[in-house]
């Protein structure tokens, strides 16, 4: 059973679908409805609510452009294509919708976003750790590097 999507014109409290179609690659979905008292016609957007938790305990609607914004920065100098952070955004957004929950940590989002940096650039994703993981000294940046050694982007986690 649909909700009741009511007409924008004259307010009536049903509406039907004329046409669906997926869009942003299936994140959404438009819909095209006509009213069945004033006839005219309308167009809806749905999308699956994602909601991050700030540190602040503020919820705000998940944003692939800040992932992108905070990728960048960390990108910044790196021979690194704009098309490849674009697509890294895209894959945190599938993992953190993946756990299937409507609100998820702001943790979660940054946790998402490390190993798929380590992937792309190294020097990004220790500059992205320094600040997420909140470095506060030489050692924190010398145990990051270590680990990177230890265990090279593209082998497998012993963890």
């Amino acid at each position: 059973m649909g909700s009741v999507v009511r007409c924008p014109f004259c307010r009536h409290p049903d509406s039907r679908v004329v046409d669906s179609r997926e869009v942003d690659e299936g994140a959404a979905i438009r819909r095209r409805r006509s009213c069945p008292e004033c006839g005219r016609r309308f167009t809806t957007i749905e999308e699956a609510s994602l909601r991050v938790i700030k540190r602040s305990g503020v919820a705000e609607p998940f944003s692939r452009a800040k992932v992108i914004s905070g990728v960048r920065k960390a990108c910044q100098g790196r021979p690194v294509t704009e098309h490849a952070i674009a697509l890294l955004a895209e894959q945190v957004e599938d993992v953190v919708r993946a756990s299937g929950s409507a609100e998820v940590p702001f943790g979660d989002v940054g946790r998402a976003i490390l190993e798929p940096l380590r992937e792309l650039d190294e020097v990004a994703y220790l500059r992205f750790a320094s600040v997420y993981l909140n470095f506060e000294s030489l050692a924190d940046f010398e145990s990051a590097i270590a680990t990177l050694r230890e265990r090279p982007a593209g082998s497998p986690r012993r963890d």
